[in-house]
């Protein structure tokens, strides 16, 4: 099998446009294991089966695995963007609240706005001989504001040597969660405060304690777009998952069984605990937001491969842009 034939090295990591599992795919297509023991393994997976360096498991191998040749070597970059991306997939709700995912490979982008307001969003009956109303779609003023967030490794080769690949990675998987975290609190804030091209969001003040009925108005102030996810911090989280309405068996099963909470009214509760009291954003996770990526992971592969982990950075780039302003709303009430 070809996969045992392919020279690794580190130059793999520098093809424009593509990354280091993308140039392996290429080299070592996985169509042609379908039916054999390794179908269902990726490029990068068979390597790792080549060299016989086991991640996972309590058999897995230790850190200095990785570095007994070259060509494995090579490797270490990207399990070291995997398990960090897999710590951010695995704690991340940003899936639950982006209707889009644009991946560029600069660092400016400009995303387009309809400028659609309520009015435009129910057509009306075009008569005969009437013009039928457009819809103007341009670019926005603004550039996105694209944010780096990433974590330093520093540690020595000796360090980490016996180390198992098991344990640490757990550790990038955390630092996966506080990259993670870190983007979540990045989206909230340009869903409250807009994305540079005057589009804060629409907010409305209640008085008094927090009542289920505020929910309520804040899910029919959303239309004609559906309210699917409520965004709340510890506080209103604390207050809404303490009202009557949400002790009914069903959704108190779900919450026991999987941690998650759906509203009567089948809206997502997400907690976010960066989010300050006394705030609470409902949106229609379809209409709202927009995530754009420069790239992916980002590791420092000659240091890690070379220098053997003695310091290096992980990193992504990564923003936020609304789509449609009105298609996330907020709900003020007294703490």
């Amino acid at each position: 099998m070809n996969y045992k034939n392919i020279v690794i090295e580190k130059g793999m990591y520098h093809t424009p446009g593509k990354s280091f599992t993308q140039v392996l795919e290429e080299l070592d297509p996985s169509v042609n294991y379908m039916g054999t023991d390794m179908e269902g393994m990726d490029a990068f997976q068979r390597q790792l089966k080549r060299f016989d360096i086991r991640v996972s498991g309590k058999d897995s191998d230790r850190v200095e695995k990785f570095f007994s040749t070259s060509q494995s070597a090579a490797l270490f970059p990207e399990y070291v963007a995997r398990a960090v991306r897999s710590g951010m997939d695995f704690s991340s709700p940003l899936p639950e609240i982006i209707a889009t995912n644009t991946k560029i490979d600069s660092m400016d982008y400009r995303t387009i706005t309809s400028g659609m307001g309520r009015d435009d969003l129910e057509l009306r009956v075009t008569e005969e001989g009437e013009a039928i109303p457009a819809t103007e779609i341009k670019l926005s003023e603004s550039l996105v504001k694209l944010k780096k967030r990433g974590r330093m490794l520093v540690a020595s080769y000796e360090a980490l040597r016996f180390q198992k690949l098991d344990l640490f990675t757990v550790t990038l998987r955390q630092i996966g969660n506080y990259i993670a975290v870190s983007q979540m609190k990045d989206a909230v804030d340009v869903l409250m405060v807009g994305d540079g091209n005057e589009n804060p969001i629409e907010s409305k003040a209640v008085t008094g304690e927090l009542k289920y009925s505020d929910l309520v108005g804040l899910w029919a102030d959303l239309a004609p777009y559906n309210l699917n996810v409520i965004l709340a911090g510890t506080d209103a989280v604390t207050k809404i998952m303490n009202m009557p309405e949400f002790r009914d068996a069903n959704a108190g099963l779900d919450f026991h069984g999987t941690g998650r909470v759906l509203t009567p009214f089948g809206a997502k509760l997400i907690h976010v605990p960066s989010m300050e009291a006394g705030k609470i954003i409902g949106l229609d996770k379809t209409a709202a937001l927009e995530m754009v990526q420069a790239g992916d992971v980002v590791t420092e592969y000659d240091k890690l491969i070379d220098r053997q982990l003695e310091r290096a950075t992980i990193s992504t780039i990564a923003g936020f842009a609304k789509i449609y302003t009105g298609a996330a709303k907020m709900l003020t009430y007294t703490v």
